[in-house]
């Protein structure tokens, strides 16, 4: 009895063992793509109240979560029964992605109507709500589909590992691109409090460690809008790569078409063009819908 007790406790080491060694392979693969996860999702989480980010954050958190529920199950289903669905659903997704790229950066040159009336929608609580829904629904709806990016990655990695293996490395992948990167975002916005808690802090202290204090929450204070900014454009450019990298690594011929730039251009490009295509054919089917009723 005891020796079957320790040949299995022996079988869950090894088991535990090889899932740690194959999630920081995953994790290298998807490194850069849980960069752009939270570049991208950092963008969506600012522009709100002080007092209305970390609820918004938590909401979005919940959504995330929600979102990786419904993809985990799905991602192992298609390996084993219709692989040939993950790519078409992926080129969906990166048509999505460089969609909102090309159209914030049409927003940069030709700002909305909306962007202007920003501090009269202030004052009214109702169209705040109904705003901060919006960004809400949107932040998540983007999360899935970089959920879906991510996961399938990371179970191309343990694609030839056992299903337990598979379930173990790709679930904490999962999990690391929601508390890991939705932990950060709630940090990055959340800078100023942080900074004026250094600051009340170093009232109590006397000498350079006060000064030191004060000065860290000055920067931190002083970071903050520029940090938001940055943000905005990182997670523009974040969208717009991944958007684009899904053609380029999963189109042959978009491949070879854009075989002449470094890789980051090509991305960059292809979803700058795939996102406009989108942009011009949302836009002739808004204007038919005009026309005809």
């Amino acid at each position: 009895m005891a020796s079957g007790i320790f040949a299995i406790l022996d079988d869950v080491a090894m088991l535990l063992d090889d899932a740690a060694v194959m999630s920081k392979v995953a994790a290298k693969k998807t490194a850069g793509l849980l960069g752009d996860d939270l570049a991208v999702n950092a963008e969506k989480a600012t522009g709100f109240r002080a007092s209305r980010e970390l609820p918004v954050i938590w909401a979005i958190t919940k959504g995330s979560l929600l979102n990786k529920i419904i993809i985990l199950p799905l991602a192992f289903l298609l390996s084993a029964f219709l692989p040939w669905l993950i790519v078409p659903i992926l080129l969906l997704g990166g048509a999505y992605l460089s969609y909102e790229g090309a159209e914030k950066v049409i927003e940069w040159f030709f700002p909305h109507r909306q962007h202007e009336v920003a501090a009269e929608e202030t004052a009214d609580p109702g169209a705040l709500v109904i705003r901060e829904t919006t960004k809400i629904k949107a932040a998540i709806r983007t999360d899935f589909i970089l959920s879906i990016e991510i996961i399938v990655i990371a179970l191309e990695t343990v694609i030839q590992q056992t299903l337990a293996i598979q379930v173990m490395v790709v679930s904490f992948i999962a999990l690391l691109a929601t508390v890991g990167v939705y932990g950060l975002v709630a940090f990055l916005v959340r800078m100023d409090d942080m900074g004026l808690f250094l600051i009340e802090r170093a009232s109590d202290l006397k000498g350079f460690s006060a000064k030191i204090m004060r000065s860290s929450g000055n920067l931190l204070i002083a970071s903050l809008p520029g940090v938001i900014r940055l943000l905005s454009v990182v997670g523009t450019v974040a969208m717009l790569l991944v958007g684009g990298g899904m053609y380029v690594h999963n189109i042959e011929a978009v491949h070879h078409a854009m075989s002449g730039f470094p890789s980051v251009s090509a991305e960059l490009l292809t979803g700058l063009i795939v996102g406009g295509i989108v942009l011009v054919f949302l836009h002739l089917l808004k204007s038919l819908k005009a026309v005809f009723g």
